[in-house]
């Protein structure tokens, strides 16, 4: 017998252990909510904004019908000359029809313009499918007409989020959304975005904009009354 066949039976005869049974969540979160305060709507808008600025992403509170204007004015603001937006994202005719210069579509193959999209693109605007508070973190949901490159390649990021869709933690997005819904299969990518990009080297030196924009602007969808 040889020393291989000496080791597998060694294994093989092992006593086996008892089967590891799948983590309990429904059970631990449960437990966690009943040991954490409620929170109210505004509580938890505020919470997501306060996370937001601890990882250096700036918030601006708007309502339907003048965040078109609001992201005009900053882009004014912050010289952005090129505006890069998905032609069919549900807010495409309220950015076309808003005035703002520089209106850069998403038409094409990023092979057919790749130079072009990271060299000339100063900022992208994307919509987002959800926040969550506990982390001060955005939802994004790309797909074939929004894809990833529109919130990784532009220096700024400007992202809209309706104050409804701000979750607690991101079990409950999880959970509120149904993505384990098999008739709703989720993208390639799912991206989780607290803040600019940032990175930091052997001394701890953080920099921002290394991987990706130096800036995330949250146009966040709030009532009149909550601005």
């Amino acid at each position: 017998m040889s020393a291989r066949d000496n080791i597998l039976r060694r294994l093989h005869s092992a006593p086996q252990g008892k089967p590891v049974l799948p983590p309990d969540v429904n059970g631990f979160y449960a437990t966690v909510r009943s040991r954490a305060p409620t929170e109210d709507r505004a509580q938890r808008i505020e919470r997501f904004c306060e996370k937001m600025a601890f990882w250096r992403g700036e918030v601006v509170r708007v309502t339907r019908g003048n965040w078109a204007a609001t992201l005009q004015a900053l882009c004014v603001s912050k010289q952005v000359n090129t505006l890069l937006y998905g032609t069919q994202s549900p807010y495409a005719a309220a950015l076309e029809a808003s005035g703002i210069k520089g209106l850069k579509p998403y038409d094409r193959p990023v092979d057919e313009w790749k130079t072009g999209l990271f060299r000339d693109i100063d900022a992208g605007f994307t919509s987002t499918r959800g926040g969550i508070a506990e982390t001060g973190t955005l939802i994004v949901w790309p797909d074939a007409h929004q894809p990833r490159l529109m919130s990784l390649v532009p220096p700024i990021h400007f992202a809209l989020l309706d104050a409804d869709q701000i979750h607690d933690t991101l079990f409950d997005a999880m959970n509120a959304q149904g993505w384990s819904d098999p008739s709703s299969p989720m993208p390639s990518n799912a991206l989780l975005i607290s803040g600019p990009s940032k990175t930091a080297d052997i001394q701890i030196t953080l920099a921002y904009g290394a991987h990706g924009p130096k800036e995330l602007v949250v146009l966040l969808l709030v009532n009149e009354e909550e601005l």
